[in-house]
């Protein structure tokens, strides 16, 4: 069947499964396409323009995806917001955007009221998703609106703001497709789903991470335009993800490393108690995934398991299955519309396989951080922009990361990649998960130091630090161990997969002699 777009299924086949909530409760297409509908009316009678901006703070619920789509086919801007964000930062994003209308669900009520009163936002202008609060409820936007769809309906956009792991979030802001259709925007947006190999029609998508981040919601919105039905996942955990996909057939996810370490960390009985036969399409991507870790779901799973490298602003490279086993490591090659470069820090291009910082030109065309050319400036070399990734291509074009520029290890002169380091300390028995980075050194300038995460029931204690000192003599150059190990009981990883790195390194570069 040919791609269609979440409209044409919702008016096509109003029967179809369109979305399936975290408690189980399940959505037709027709249902969803009045709901969106309604929204989109509610919108118009506000009085917001295509152009206008609508700020959320939502989980993974219902009402995040029919925000989604009733913007998007009023031409109006998008900002998703990250829910562990503080009340200053929320505040900071929902005025930076220029956010006319600010949604957020009711257990973020407090921060998000906070948020208002700290840059003077007003309350008229903020909806509420359960429990009502000091605003209006949001179930009061469907409140007599008719079901049809909207007049002068045109393609929306979303803005979305870069994590923020250094110094304050930055929104990427494209040109909305002017003139466009709903319809041809939803189109376009399906060419992510086939670039993986998802065919429209039949199918059923399992949405695993948060949908403020840009990988779920972009293929989650992207199945519902293939036609597919989309299950949301709200706090992820290992055995529920293995229970929907066995319930509910599933055929495409998005996943992040991490989640493959914890699926992996499950007892063996328990992962084989899961019929997962259905699954064709598993695409991960968000942080670097060790090669061992990958050739156990590639046992577990057979090869149905996708990768690519991108960003908030652009991307990027794709390595299918069968070609990943061909050349174990790589994020792949540029995908159609993209280009891949490598360059030293005077902008010149860098022979295959050396390494240097990644420079890619997208398919999603020009792009720049809202109201801040300064920052776009330093991101971008002519139509080549750069998020701080080091790596290089080999000799048929493959991309290799090594690591985050800001992450890389100065030793005696030597560059070392933390990388490189986790994806070797990882596959020992008794490690949950690892951060390593440089902390100060007096004599060689920074040492490696590494925080590790015991997997549940493992006591940390200094036998075990030995232990794993002992493996990554047996597996690594003496250059790249760590000086010393200290534990945690959890690393402070991001709900989209990435190590918040920073956090840890800080305290250890304030002082010295910190220990966590």
């Amino acid at each position: 069947m040919a791609s269609q777009s979440f409209w044409q299924w919702a008016e096509s086949d109003p029967q179809r499964l369109a979305l399936v909530s975290d408690d189980h409760r399940p959505i037709s297409f027709g249902e969803f396409g009045a709901r969106v509908n309604q929204l989109s009316r509610a919108f118009q009678s506000l009085g917001l323009q295509p152009d206008d901006g609508v700020a959320m703070v939502l989980n993974n619920v219902p009402e995040w995806i029919e925000v989604f789509m009733a913007t998007q086919q009023v031409g109006l801007y998008l900002t998703p917001i990250n829910y562990h964000l503080t009340s200053p930062e929320i505040g900071y994003i929902v005025e930076n955007s220029e956010a006319k209308l600010f949604i957020y669900g009711d257990r973020y009520k407090d921060s998000a009221e906070k948020a208002m009163e700290l840059i003077g936002f007003h309350k008229s202008a903020a909806y509420v998703v359960g429990e009502a609060g000091a605003v209006q409820p949001f179930a009061s936007l469907y409140e007599g609106q008719s079901t049809a769809p909207p007049d002068e309906r045109c393609a929306g956009q979303l803005m979305l703001y870069t994590s923020g792991t250094t110094g304050r979030p930055k929104g990427v802001r494209r040109a909305r497709m002017e003139g466009a259709t709903p319809e041809a925007a939803g189109m376009m947006t399906t060419m992510l789903g086939t670039l993986f190999d998802i065919k429209a029609g039949e199918g059923v998508h399992l949405v695993q991470g948060p949908l403020y981040h840009a990988a779920p919601s972009g293929f989650g919105t992207a199945a519902m335009h293939l036609g597919q039905a989309l299950v949301l996942m709200d706090k992820w955990d290992a055995e529920g993800a293995l229970q929907r996909i066995e319930r509910y057939q599933v055929t495409a996810t998005h996943m992040v490393p991490t989640m493959f370490n914890r699926l992996l960390d499950l007892p063996q009985q328990t992962r084989s108690a899961y019929d997962l036969s259905s699954l064709t399409n598993v695409i991960h991507a968000a942080a670097p995934c060790p090669p061992e870790t990958k050739r156990k779901m590639f046992d577990w799973w057979g090869p149905i398991i996708y990768e690519y490298y991108g960003a908030t602003e652009g991307g990027g490279s794709l390595v299918r299955p069968q070609e990943w086993l061909e050349h174990p490591g790589t994020v792949g090659r540029a995908w159609p519309g993209c280009e891949l470069k490598i360059l030293d820090d005077d902008g010149n291009e860098l022979p295959p396989n050396q390494p240097g910082t990644i420079y890619m030109a997208s398919m999603m065309g020009e792009f720049e951080y809202f109201k801040d050319k300064e920052k776009t400036k330093k991101a971008t070399r002519g139509k080549m922009l750069t998020v701080g990734d080091v790596g290089y291509l080999d000799d048929d074009g493959w991309l290799f990361i090594c690591d985050r520029k800001n992450d890389m290890i100065i030793s005696g002169g030597v560059n070392i990649y933390p990388a490189e380091i986790e994806a070797t300390l990882v596959q020992h028995p008794k490690i949950g998960d690892v951060a390593v980075f440089g902390i100060p050194d007096d004599d060689w300038g920074e040492s490696v130091k590494a925080v590790v995460e015991p997997i549940a029931g493992i006591v940390p204690n200094d036998e075990l630090a030995e232990e794993i000192l002992e493996y990554a003599k047996e597996n690594m150059a003496k250059y790249k161990i760590p000086r010393s190990i200290d534990f945690i009981e959890e690393l402070p990883r991001l709900t989209t997969g990435k190590l918040y790195k920073r956090l840890l390194r800080d305290e250890y570069w304030q002082n010295k002699d910190k220990k966590i």
